[in-house]
């Protein structure tokens, strides 16, 4: 007696051993329930492989660290007046004050801060006073650029007209 099938009609009770073909396909399910198994087992034990060796710690004398301090800004406003850190300073003390500054602050890097409506050699005139009291790392601060682009004023003249 025979058994066919649909796939081709196949006699499994012959002695044709050729005619089997081994199953090929992986069956994913327990594949899957065991790599999530796996990751809940790790997401459970990370945390407690972080722990830190037990040490006892050396005491030491060296300094704390300092909380960073307000930053030495010298600021020069549309009449000229100066300032730092918000205070107003005589131009002729100006350079003593920074002096005495840059005896408690020796890193300090001054940042300078000049209204633009000052003339350019102004405020390198004020630069030239700090870098006199002793700081050599000096920044110029400014806004942030426009989104519009700046148009150049317009010529008058025979250069414009092309002749």
């Amino acid at each position: 007696m025979g058994m066919s099938s649909a796939g081709g009609g196949h006699d499994f009770d012959s002695d044709d051993f050729g005619s089997y073909r081994p199953l090929s396909d992986i069956n994913v399910t327990p594949l899957v329930d065991v790599m999530l198994v796996l990751l809940i087992i790790f997401m459970v034990a990370a945390p407690l492989m972080m722990v830190g060796v037990p040490l006892q710690l050396p005491k030491t004398t060296a300094a704390k660290v300092t909380p960073p301090k307000e930053p030495l800004v010298v600021s020069i406003d549309r009449d000229g007046r100066l300032f730092i850190r918000k205070e107003p300073v005589e131009e002729g003390e100006i350079v003593a004050r920074l002096a005495g500054i840059k005896a408690k602050e020796p890193n300090a890097v001054v940042y300078v801060r000049g209204d633009k409506a000052l003339e350019y050699g102004r405020v390198m005139q004020v630069m030239g006073l700090v870098g006199e009291a002793g700081f050599g790392k000096v920044s110029l601060v400014a806004e942030g650029a426009n989104t519009q682009p700046v148009q150049p004023p317009v010529a008058a003249g025979p250069i414009a007209a092309g002749k």
